[in-house]
């Protein structure tokens, strides 16, 4: 039992237990798991123009008064996309932490003080809903903006720009407030509470902005927060590819938390500065133009106790914290709601205790709730549909969360690895998992062959025929098996690489059309998924000659490359014998009729053969052959009750055309053994693109009488030839 719990935790990703993150199905490491890769997120931040904004001293002194004098003083920082991309990959909204090796981390209100310098106490941001911009613009800013401006109740930032960037000098106290307000909206909808629409910021913020000294009681910091916990939530969703709302402060958290896509600074430190964030001001040399999202995902999947950092401020210089900042610090323990008008997001503080410096214990359940979107209507304050969620937050000093010297973080850290998800990517290729799967499936189903049932009762056997029934049956379902993806990431059609994500396609793929021949491709060595021979009664070859009709012989497409594929038949004594195990080099394969004359044939005739062969020389002769002709002779008289007996039915006009080039250092050997009946030759994919050859042809014979091909013919000829 233990052996087995502990190959439970080494090849299962999580959660092995659901019920904390229940949300699974959606979240993007399962589309990463099966291979489905979306690439880096394009990151919504519009800091690169803020300095292009005038303000003049009287307006410097507002915005300080409003509480973002430090938000103005950060400069943009260039955003490493794919580092961003890989930890949404970890962000979990069920309980909006990082889901990490070493346990749970996020992004918390002492953190948005100390790097953004933004109040995390003080009254809940929320008012009331707008749809339309004109009639709020022209109450705070003095005008209202056209209509190619604005999008319901949005405004885009270029107009703010265009028109507020530079006051008057001999502007009146009303339009310096005016230009103040729309720098303000600007700054906010550049930063905080940047949106996926990449140029546009909602219009219900200017009310807040009405009076500066009330303006600066809002809690801007929690608010931030509660933004940027729903813009995680959204961007970890499978579906998504976009993410906003401060980044540079999820950028900035990481490089102080995790020794991941750190920068190296140049710039010579003599003392820390406030906001925290300024750290990273400057230029910055770090080797991250060749770092993508696989990369990043890598060393978060392999991270170590060592490569965090629990405590990063310790070490920076207390004195420069403001006190109306320090005084509000223990608010970072709060466990409470974040609200930003319709958002309301739940602050876990109790989750992450060692990031104050705690022992982290096992967490009470997270409470689930549910997100609504609110405010659709214009006009609607959202005060009155909000009560629950704003009387958390009035108690937000209730419930500052502590610590117990006496916990063992051992047992935490086994219910950790029960309940999370371990692994993004796999820690082995798709095609290596496929492989080990079909050896698996091929182990147990020569064990449910071989298995003697003498001294069994019924019950015993027909366990046993149950095994050997579904073994097969999954061994045929999975001839094809899934598609091999790479680690290699891809970008969705239709989406550009953005940042600096660099994808390397191992390959390109083009529509069929209905006449086109089939593509055969190949694929690297190392990515080749190996099919191990079985042996396989006749009767499990599922041809039947019952009453002398097909019963539905199906053969599934094969959309990876197959290296062996093994026909086998009984010989006299009851053995299983290899019809055809060659090495084979297959240059241009062309399927013909397989020998004797081409006979028109009844559809109601009793019994009918199918066969083909491949008209090329193979690379290497079969190596085994029947030792004596009386062995071929009993052999051939088994395969003959085996005969597939057509009835009704004609030779399909239908012809599969198909390409297939193989590069014989790449693969070193092949099993040239497939079957044709009522469908199309099966198809094979592979990551690498191969180039287009010409074509095979695929033809059946049907005679009435004909006698199957002894080995000695078969080996002397080269040629696999499978008569069904």
């Amino acid at each position: 039992m233990e052996i087995g719990a502990v190959d439970l935790y080494a090849t299962n990703p999580g959660p092995i237990d659901g019920s904390v993150l229940y949300d699974q199905d959606k979240h993007v490491s399962s589309a990463v798991w099966d291979g489905q890769e979306r690439g880096a997120l394009r990151c919504h931040e519009h800091t690169s123009k803020l300095d292009q904004w005038t303000l003049n001293p009287k307006q410097i002194e507002l915005v300080e008064k409003a509480g973002f004098g430090y938000l103005r003083s950060i400069p943009a920082i260039s955003l490493d996309n794919p580092l961003i991309s890989a930890l949404v990959e970890r962000w979990r909204r069920e309980t909006n932490t990082f889901h990490l090796n070493v346990g749970e981390m996020t992004v918390t209100l002492k953190d948005v003080a100390l790097l953004l310098g933004l109040a995390i106490d003080g009254n809940p941001v929320i008012g009331i809903t707008y749809t339309t911009c004109s009639s709020v613009c022209e109450k705070y800013l003095g005008r209202a903006p056209e209509s190619g401006y604005t999008s319901g109740g949005m405004v885009k930032l270029s107009w703010l720009k265009e028109f507020f960037s530079r006051c008057p000098d001999d502007a009146s106290k009303e339009v310096i407030e005016q230009h103040t307000r729309a720098y303000l909206l600007y700054l906010v909808g550049s930063t905080i509470f940047s949106t996926t629409t990449g140029n546009k910021v909602p219009v219900m913020y200017l009310p807040l902005f009405e009076n500066f000294e009330r303006c600066g009681q809002y809690a801007w910091g929690a608010a931030a927060l509660a933004f940027l916990y729903r813009a995680l939530g959204n961007a970890s969703l499978k579906t998504q590819s976009t993410i906003s709302g401060c980044l540079t402060l999820l950028q900035c958290w990481s490089y102080f938390h995790l020794n991941i896509g750190r920068p190296k600074l140049n710039q010579d430190l003599m003392h820390d500065r406030f906001p925290f964030v300024l750290r990273w001001k400057g230029k910055q040399s770090s080797p991250t133009a060749n770092r993508d999202v696989v990369f990043y995902r890598k060393a978060l999947d392999s991270l170590k106790p060592c490569d965090v950092e629990w405590l990063p401020y310790r070490n920076m210089d207390s004195m420069i914290i403001p006190e109306h900042i320090k005084s509000t610090l223990i608010i970072g323990r709060s466990k409470t709601m974040l609200i930003c008008f319709d958002k309301a997001e739940r602050h876990l503080p109790n989750r992450c205790l060692r990031q104050y410096g705690m022992l982290q214990s096992i967490p009470e359940d997270v409470e689930r709730w549910e997100r609504k979107s609110r405010g659709v209507d214009g006009g609607v304050d959202l005060s009155g549909k909000m009560e629950a969620e704003l009387n958390e937050w009035m108690d937000r000093h209730l419930h500052i969360v502590d610590g117990d010297e006496g916990v063992d973080e051992g047992e935490y850290m086994q219910w950790y690895l029960k309940i999370t998800r371990k692994f993004i990517g796999r820690p082995i290729s798709l095609s290596s998992e496929f492989q080990r799967t079909n050896a698996g499936l091929r182990d147990i189903a020569h064990i449910a062959d071989t298995f003697s049932t003498k001294g069994l009762d019924s019950q015993q056997i027909e366990s046993i025929s149950r095994i050997r029934h579904i073994a097969h049956e999954c061994l045929r379902d999975q001839i094809g098996g899934p598609v091999v993806m790479s680690d290699i990431p891809q970008e969705e059609l239709g989406k550009r690489v953005r940042g600096k994500e660099r994808v390397r396609r191992k390959g390109s793929c083009k529509r069929l059309r209905k006449d086109d021949a089939v593509q055969y491709s190949t694929v690297s060595e190392d990515e080749q998924p190996q099919f191990f021979s079985a042996t396989i009664e006749v009767e499990q070859l599922h041809i039947s000659h019952l009453d002398g009709e097909v019963d539905h012989a199906q053969f599934n497409q094969v959309d990876n490359e197959v290296d062996h594929v093994q026909l086998i038949h009984a010989n006299a004594d009851g053995e299983n014998l290899p019809l055809c195990d060659a090495n084979i080099e297959v240059d241009q394969s062309e399927l013909a009729y397989a020998g004797g004359e081409e006979s028109h044939v009844d559809p109601n005739h009793e019994a009918a053969k199918v066969h083909y062969e491949e008209q090329h020389e193979v690379g290497q002769e079969i190596k085994e052959e029947p030792n004596n002709t009386e062995e071929t002779g009993q052999a051939n008289k088994v395969l003959r009750h085996a005969t597939l007996e057509i009835v009704n039915t004609k030779p399909s006009d239908a012809t599969a055309e198909a390409s297939h080039t193989v590069d014989p250092n790449d693969i070193n050997s092949q099993q040239c053994s497939n079957i044709v009946g009522n469908s199309q030759l099966p198809h094979i994919d592979s990551e690498t693109a191969v180039t287009e050859q010409s074509s095979a042809k695929a033809a059946m014979e049907v005679a009435p009488h004909s006698s199957l091909e002894a080995h000695e013919d078969l080996a002397q000829k080269g040629d696999c030839s499978v008569a069904v």
